[in-house]
Formats: C-alpha cells, structure tokens, sequence
C-alpha cells in the first residue's frame, strides 16, 4: 500500500475501529446482567413460598398458576443454576431438591420437588444475555465498520486535495518550467497551495524569460564590434595573422548563432504535425553524407510522429553532426517498440567519462577544455537538441558502449498511423 490516501483511510478506520470495539467491551462489562449466585437467592424464596403453598393447598396452588408433574421439567439439566438455587433455598431455611432445565435458548424451567414425591415445575426468568447476542454483536461491528469504511476514504480524499493539486500541476509543467493556471478555489489550504504554485509558475516564466532576453541581447549585441573587428582584420597586411583573426571572428559568430538559436528554440511554438521520422533521419544521413561526414544508415523502420519538422530535423542533425564529428564514424536507426518511435546514434569515438555524462546538454559543454577548438561549433548543439525533444514530450540518453563508443537514444510517442505520410 504505497498511496498515501491509502494509508491514511487505513490509519483512521484502524483508529474509529480501535475505539469503537473498546468501548463496546468497556460497555458489556458495564451493562451486563447480574450474576445469577447473586439474584438467585430473591427467587428461591418466591419458590420455596410457591413450594410451601402447593403443600398446604394444592388446589389454590395450581389455581395461582403453579404447575405440578409427577417428574422434573424437560430439557438440558443446568448443572451450576441448580446448585446455586439449592444452596439460596438452603440458605432460606427450605431445604429440598431442585432441577433448573433448559429447554430453549429463552426458556428456562426451574423444578422444586415436593414431599410427597411430585414436583413443582414452574419458569423463570433468563439471566443471561439476551439470545443472539453474538449475531447482534458481529452486525453491529460490521456496521460501524462500514460506516467507518465511508467517512475514512471520504477524510482521507479531503486531507489528500491539496496533494492531489501538487501532483497535478506538477504532470502539466510545460518544457519552459512553468504551468498553467491553478484555480485558486475550495478550502483555505486549497487556495493556498494553488496560490504558491501559481506565484511560483509567474517567477520562474519571468525569470525564464529574463534569461532568454539576456542571452538573446548579449548574441545581438556582439555582431556590431564583431563586424567592426571583422573590417580592421581585412587591413592586416600578414596573411597568417588576417586568416587567424577571420577564424577566431567566425567562431564567435559561431558562438552568438548559437546562441540566439537556444534561446529561439525555448520560445518556439511550431505546429504540431504528422511527420515520417525514418523520413528525415534518411534525408539529414544524405545531407551529411554529401558533406563527407562519416555517417550511414542502418535499419530505418517507417514511423511517425506527432512534432514540428523543421525542430525535429535540427535536433536530430545536431545529435548526429556531434556524433561524426566527435565520434569519428556514426550509424543511424530508427525502429518502432510499441507506442514509442526510437532514434539510435552510435558513433566509433571515445565516449565520455562516466562522471560527466550528466553534463553533455549543458551549454558550451566540452569534453576537454584544452582542445575545445580543435572541432567546430559553439558547443550548444547538444542542448538545443535536447530543449527540442523535450518540447515535443520525447526523451533522450546517453550512455558510453563498450568497448569504445557512444550510444544516443531518442524516443517519442509515436502515432498509429505509423506508415502516413511526413
């Protein structure tokens, strides 16, 4: 039982199931009739006076209702009653033989034996609980169980609301951070906790937003010193030194591209549309090829997918330009696993250290520092890639594969129409 709504119905019906049985034994013990070596006494003399005028004058005797019988009253002889009314008659000053009979679960027949050799057979009343206690008992517990049942899961629902609001809200956070609106409603505690939640959505989509103007302003902003420094390279009359200075201006250009392109993709709203993804995973693998990068296509199952396109594409040429320009050599597949379309990159290089692994979407991540320009680019391809799958609910991992080698995996949900056309 792993739900907390769960365990807390189970907590309170444990609790008023607890209490309740407690207190209706604490009650038995309470009301319970008298024992019958205390009350037997009062009755043994109505008896014995029973007994004496049957007697004396047998014809009022039975006349008063008394019953007289040549034997003892039928039924199951109750050993401990009859001791107890032969020791109160003895106590009485009338001493005689009696028989207490059971002849039903509410009938009970007491037997006085008379001295010239009949008995006297007369009821009395039933000391003891009243028939069907137990049945009265189980039905009375079951009922308080059941209503416990009821207002437990009903308690528990209402202690569990805002939790419920938490879990909800956190499934619909969009891939910016933020959420839609809570409505602040209900209970205190409700309004409460939808109110935080909704404070916390506009802080994080201003401090989001905030971000983005700043990266998107500072990559702008560059361009003008950058072309002014591009014009002062051109007069550099040593042709090493003007093409060193061109190289450092286009990676910063590079740098700034970039950039702008991160910040686009985290405030892009493309349509969503049908899409063939071994359709564009063949034509970036042919782009790339004609480029004479190392790339080549393995299994390309028919799949689609519900995204933007053109996103699709950069993020997928990203990944796959990362994996031929760092790893060397690398194959592509796409193939469908139930509901989810899978995109497999593994390329012949290096991999990655175990322990940096969880860096490869941060911006300007590099492997080694040392060499970072050895290779091309601003180190943003990965994170860009990265916001555009995850725009469009897909995943993606990265693991190293041994002995050498790097394994990225892509999935999204795919479409049942996984044959329609891109």
């Amino acid at each position: 039982m792993k739900s907390l709504g769960a365990r807390l119905a189970l907590l309170l019906l444990t609790a008023i199931v607890l209490v309740v049985i407690t207190s209706s034994f604490v009650a038995s013990l309470v009301m319970r009739g008298p024992k019958p070596e205390s009350t037997m006494e009062p009755m043994a003399r109505q008896l014995s006076i029973l007994a004496k005028l049957a007697e004396a004058d047998r014809a009022a005797a039975i006349s008063a209702g008394v019953v007289i019988a040549a034997v003892p009253a039928g039924g199951h002889s109750d050993e401990p009653l009859s001791g107890f009314l032969m020791e109160s008659l003895l106590r009485t000053g009338d001493p005689r033989p009696a028989i207490v009979s059971r002849q039903s679960a509410s009938t009970t027949i007491a037997s006085l034996r008379l001295p010239d050799g009949n008995w006297m057979v007369m009821p009395i009343p039933e000391l003891g609980p009243p028939p069907g206690g137990w049945k009265i008992l189980a039905g009375w517990l079951g009922l308080i169980i059941t209503g416990s049942v009821l207002i437990s899961i009903f308690a528990a629902s209402k202690i569990m609301k805002p939790l419920r609001l938490l879990e909800r809200a956190s499934a619909e956070i969009g891939p910016d951070g933020t959420l839609p609106h809570v409505p602040e409603t209900g209970p205190g505690e409700i309004r409460v906790t939808a109110r935080a939640l909704n404070e916390l959505s506009a802080r994080v989509k201003a401090a989001t937003e905030s971000r983005m103007r700043l990266v998107a302003a500072a990559g702008h902003d560059l361009r003008t010193p950058m072309t002014r420094m591009r014009l002062r390279a051109e007069f550099i009359k040593d042709d090493e030194d003007r093409q060193k200075w061109l190289a450092d201006l286009e990676e910063l250009d590079t740098i700034a591209d970039s950039a702008i392109g991160l910040v686009r993709e985290e405030i892009s709203t493309d349509s969503l549309q049908c899409v063939r993804l071994d359709t564009i995973v063949a034509d970036i693998v042919t782009e790339l090829t004609s480029m004479s990068m190392a790339i080549k296509a393995g299994e390309l199952q028919p799949v689609t997918i519900c995204a933007g396109r053109l996103a699709v594409t950069r993020a997928l040429r990203n990944l796959l330009i990362n994996a031929a320009t760092h790893g060397e050599s690398a194959t592509v597949a796409v193939t469908h696993t139930g509901d989810e379309a899978v995109v497999t990159i593994n390329d012949s290089g290096p991999g990655i250290p175990e322990d940096r692994l969880s860096q490869v979407f941060e911006p300007f991540f590099r492997i080694d520092i040392a060499r970072q320009r050895s290779f091309p680019g601003a180190g943003l391809g990965m994170a860009i890639a990265k916001e555009i799958i995850s725009r469009f609910e897909g995943e993606i991992t990265v693991r190293n594969r041994h002995p050498k080698g790097l394994e990225q995996v892509v999935s999204f949900k795919s479409r049942g129409d996984k044959l329609a056309a891109g």
